[in-house]
């Protein structure tokens, strides 16, 4: 038997996709599998047991918990965007006061304790080595006691995909090492991917973890169980064994890869190509057939496609068969979206939201780095899409080495001129990956102290540097009048994942 485990902390909304797969592929091969997700179990678990704050704020979050959890499960609760806040607020109060240990940091979205950190290989082993002293010790101590017990598992696998989840998936693994000694432990997901396509890895792990899994781990975990399996199809995710209940969303919200890696894989600093991911989509008829699969047999509120981009080819498919449920995601902005017959389908297939980077306003800057987006293009698809009542979740990425401060001022121009055409706003700074093969000619520095950062400083050929990029935004793009009102809309904590469901009760 094989133990699947999703460690804190992520956003509690929906259940992972690749531990879906993987749970899908053992079980397809006979091999028994049982699932623990320990983020939505400790998340929920923490916030009814506060241990500080006796003020009138805590108090009242603790007398409404149950009607905020209800709230944010319901689709009403998603119709007063003030209330939906007080509720999110309010919950997310529960966990930080669920600490007793002020050094330690929980959100809904994020888990960072002082003096620890999740990009430190040292520190990775102290969490591993002191269980106990992370503050979801009580809830994953007794849960997996009480799993391993009674399932006797020769396996436990980690799925690590993002830095909060670090210190927490060590503590976990720590823990099981210690008390269920003879349990092999496996990590894998996109972080431990991307630590080991370094070309400098080497995993300072030995001893701790039996197994770290580079990309899929369908493979790998079969294998361990004596099955060589060749199927090169994909499993479909299966769901069955998460709590689609307790998740925080107004009904199951079911996610979905249809490929890896991005078909346009042509950005400078891009992180797929630093460490080398290839794109591997899986066949536009098995994805429709998926989808519709999925549909039927988990009746979700919203499906999100995970894909970095999803392709022209899969649009077009879900266009003409729908799988007959609301449905978001990233997509390339190409000249499509601008045929208003095209976003005419789209809206009928149930697309509610696209998330769409178009990074800079600046043609210049976009140019110098491969984005493959032309501005007019940009606005004329925002103006379509509004129209047919998609909204649109635009992403803008400040601090490239093409950028410097008048060309971060026509990004803020062409998000003012179009602002009555986007819905929400993320603004992000650029960081550097390690091992850019574009980053010939500029001059790094050390901008995380840690052995497992996947990213480095530089000295800006311009003098944009990261310091000058947030005064910019703090002082001048987030105070402009157009601007502000369109970062106030935006889901705290949840985000793009919770925005869908404000799409879906704006008026089309």
């Amino acid at each position: 038997m094989v133990l699947l485990i999703v460690a804190p902390a992520v956003k509690p909304c929906e259940p992972p996709a690749g531990v879906a797969r993987l749970y899908s592929a053992l079980n397809r091969h006979g091999i028994a599998c049982t699932v623990l997700d320990a983020c939505i179990e400790g998340i929920l678990q923490l916030a009814r047991n506060p241990v500080r704050g006796s003020d009138r704020w805590t108090t009242r979050a603790r007398r409404n918990l149950d009607r905020n959890l209800d709230s944010l499960r319901s689709r009403a609760g998603y119709r007063n965007f003030d209330a939906y806040k007080r509720a999110v607020a309010d919950i997310n109060r529960l966990l930080a006061m669920s600490v007793a240990d002020p050094s330690i940091h929980l959100s809904l979205a994020n888990y960072q304790a002082d003096g620890l950190s999740p990009v430190k290989s040292a520190d990775l082993v102290r969490a591993f080595e002191q269980p106990e002293g992370n503050p979801f010790f009580p809830v994953f101590s007794a849960r997996l006691t009480d799993i391993i017990e009674k399932e006797r598992p020769f396996l436990a696998g980690f799925s690590l995909n993002y830095l909060s989840q670090a210190l927490c998936t060590f503590a976990m693994a720590g823990f099981i090492s210690r008390r269920f000694p003879g349990i092999k432990i496996v990590l894998g997901g996109g972080l431990v991917t991307s630590w080991m396509r370094s070309p400098s890895w080497r995993s300072p792990f030995g001893g701790l973890i039996d197994l770290l899994v580079d990309g899929p781990g369908e493979y790998a975990l079969l294998s361990l169980a004596g099955i060589e399996a060749s199927n090169p199809d994909p499993p479909l995710p299966d769901y069955t064994p998460f709590p689609m209940k307790d998740y925080l969303a107004p009904g199951p919200v079911v996610p979905y890869s249809a490929s890896t890696g991005c078909y346009w894989n042509r950005c400078s600093f891009c992180p797929e190509r630093a460490e080398g991911n290839p794109y591997v989509p899986v066949p536009t008829p098995k994805a429709l057939e998926d989808l519709h699969t999925l549909a039927v047999r988990t009746r979700p509120a919203l499906v999100h496609l995970l894909d970095n981009a999803v392709s022209p080819a899969l649009l077009n498919a879900i266009c003409t068969h729908p799988f007959g449920t609301p449905w978001y995601g990233f997509a390339r902005i190409t000249r499509q979206f601008t045929d208003p017959d095209f976003c005419a389908s789209l809206k009928r297939s149930g697309c509610v939201m696209l998330k769409l980077g178009i990074e800079s306003g600046d043609q210049e800057v976009i140019d110098r780095e491969n984005k493959g987006i032309d501005l007019d293009i940009a606005s004329a698809a925002l103006k379509t899409l509004k129209r047919f009542g998609i909204a649109t979740y635009v992403y803008l990425l400040f601090g490239t080495p093409s950028e410097d401060l008048e060309s971060a001022r026509k990004t803020l121009r062409f998000t003012t001129s179009h602002s009555q055409w986007i819905d929400y706003l993320n603004l992000a700074i650029f960081n550097l990956p390690l091992n850019s093969p574009d980053a010939i000619g500029l001059e790094t520095s050390l901008l995380y102290e840690g052995d497992l950062s996947l990213y480095t400083g530089f000295r800006h050929p311009k003098g944009w540097d990261r310091a000058h990029v947030r005064h910019f935004l703090d002082r001048e793009f987030r105070r402009h009048p157009a601007v502000a009102p369109i970062l106030r809309r935006d889901p705290p904590f949840f985000t793009s994942n919770h925005a869908p469901f404000f799409a879906m009760n704006s008026p089309s």
